[in-house]
């Protein structure tokens, strides 16, 4: 949680609240249903939540804006964002209904009112949207598939609608197909070595009706 504080220190008392909850919760509903690693739970602060707020620190998502996170697991990058934007919308979506039990018990435990969670596939989604997050689902090419035709027309962000996606490692023959894919380094960003390869790829998404 004192990761959290040093990289997101203007957090509102109940933005303090609703992120320290997250371990209670978590933990409690990860005995019952394994949505995390065992070996990762202990580490929930850093390997999930600010990495899902490394998202945040390459794009302020407005209010009222809408957001799809595609392959949500356990509801990450979701969760954490929408407790950081309590007035944008964020719509998780997992093809495995345990999973979205998990989501919507801990977004019920932590009184979100701006998420929606839903057992759904990415292809029969026919809502818009101004951005698609994730978290590392499958290759770069597959993904776009999925989601293609899921963004808006308007763009209201400083950067044009698409996709935000969490992925590690070398991406160059990944994102070969993808020019103008731009890649931020969480390195630069947060200290912890954990981050040492992880990025967030920034793909614009041309709006087709």
């Amino acid at each position: 949680m004192e990761e959290i504080l040093k990289y997101f220190p203007d957090l509102t008392p109940e933005q303090i609240a609703q992120f320290e909850k997250l371990e209670e919760v978590y933990t409690d509903w990860n005995a019952k249903i394994n949505v995390i690693s065992r070996k990762d739970i202990h580490e929930l602060y850093t390997k999930h939540v600010l990495h899902s707020l490394g998202i945040a620190k390459v794009m302020e998502f407005l209010p009222g804006a809408s957001i799809l996170d595609v392959g949500t697991g356990g509801g990450f990058p979701g969760v954490p964002l929408a407790i950081l934007y309590p007035e944008t919308n964020f719509y998780l979506i997992d093809i495995i209904a345990k999973k979205i039990r998990v989501v919507n018990e801990v977004v019920n435990a932590l009184g979100l009112k701006n998420v929606k969670a839903e057992q759904k596939r990415a292809e029969t989604i026919n809502e818009k949207f101004d951005f698609i997050v994730s978290r590392a689902v499958t290759n770069m090419p597959d993904f776009v598939e999925w989601i293609r035709h899921k963004t808006k027309k308007e763009n209201i962000h400083e950067f044009e609608n698409g996709i935000l996606y969490l992925k590690g490692g070398d991406l160059t023959e990944e994102l070969k197909d993808f020019p103008k894919a731009v890649q931020f380094d969480l390195a630069n960003i947060f200290s912890d070595e954990f981050f040492e390869t992880k990025k967030v790829v920034y793909l614009p998404l041309k709006y087709k009706g």
